[in-house]
């Protein structure tokens, strides 16, 4: 959806992009409401989010920068894929998009594997309040990185890391630079148990 911002002193306008969200409750039950992005983030409303880790046959988690123009968590690396849900779209539906748009990967709603919803609420001195639900998702990574895009303004670059990387990488939260929020460790090691879990079966 477009918003437009008029200045008063010149017919310059500035379009902006703002997508519309369903409104969950805090159980994650769904409200029958709808709301803009940045009005939600502004109120602190319950909403679905999507994350997707891709992980590959060799043993290796796929990472994602987060751009530096992002207002939360400039360069942060962290989940493969993430995104809002959009109203009237389906989780899976959400995961297969975001996927497409940030990383040029297409997807089947069929390659998706989930492992859970976490709930992530979190307030920053920005002023957003992001109260959301991860819908959380597994899927193996069957292309070469050399292969993958990222999308412009949404994630700065891409690396596979080692399994034993990534659980040095959650051992060392706060301690570790750039890499993954320290209060979701508990989420991390959950994730990272799935995709050994099922590269064993």
């Amino acid at each position: 959806m477009l918003r437009i911002a008029i200045n008063d002193k010149s017919t310059f306008c500035v379009f902006i992009m703002d997508e519309l969200i369903d409104i969950v409750d805090a159980n994650g039950n769904p409200t029958g409401q709808s709301e803009l992005k940045s009005v939600i983030h502004q109120k602190g409303l319950y909403h679905n989010t999507t994350h997707v880790w891709f992980y590959n046959k060799d043993g290796h988690i796929l990472l994602s920068q987060r751009s530096a123009e992002k207002t939360i968590c400039p360069l942060m690396w962290d989940v493969s894929v993430a995104g809002h849900v959009d109203s009237g779209e389906s989780i899976k539906q959400a995961a297969v998009r975001e996927t497409s748009e940030e990383i040029n990967l297409p997807i089947l709603e069929s390659d998706l594997n989930k492992i859970g919803v976490f709930k992530c609420f979190q307030s920053y001195d920005s002023g957003i309040k992001d109260f959301e639900f991860h819908n959380t998702f597994i899927a193996e990574l069957r292309r070469p990185i050399s292969t993958l895009t990222p999308q412009k303004g949404e994630v700065e670059s891409l690396k596979l890391v080692s399994f034993e990387k990534f659980q040095k990488l959650i051992a060392t939260l706060g301690n570790n630079g750039n890499h993954f929020v320290p209060s979701n460790k508990s989420y991390y090691e959950f994730v990272l148990k799935k995709i050994m879990e099922t590269i064993h079966s």
